[in-house]
């Protein structure tokens, strides 16, 4: 088992900057991939990226691409979420995920997910 904790979140106008933390705990040896996805309201949630723990090779979404960064400290067993000009549309709870597969990418792909924080962009 997997606990994740998300923090950092938070409000912010547009153009601006956030980092989200994600920290793992418990079984992080199981890790194979974690990934960042975001749901706003009356929308489905979707996937924002996902970096691969041993190779840092990362995936981001066409909408947030160029904008947003993902990394992590493997002797922190933290991942990060840089973003960057922020735009109201961004506006969202972001969820940290954990998996066991190298290359998750789909939803159903990752078992562990944190409690989710609420990014707001305002214009």
């Amino acid at each position: 088992q997997v606990q994740l904790v998300e923090s950092g979140g938070g409000l912010v106008q547009a153009g601006g900057s956030l980092r989200l933390s994600c920290a793992a705990s418990g079984r992080t040896f199981s890790l194979g991939a974690m990934g960042w996805f975001r749901q706003a309201p009356g929308k489905e949630r979707e996937i924002v990226g996902t970096i691969r723990w041993r190779t840092s090779s990362t995936y981001y979404a066409d909408s947030v691409k160029g904008r947003f960064t993902i990394s992590r400290d493997n002797a922190k067993s933290t991942v990060y979420l840089q973003m960057n000009s922020l735009k109201p549309e961004d506006t969202a709870v972001y969820y940290c995920a954990g998996s066991t597969y190298f290359y998750a990418r789909a939803t159903n792909d990752f078992g562990s997910w944190g409690q989710g924080i609420q990014v707001t962009v305002s214009s």
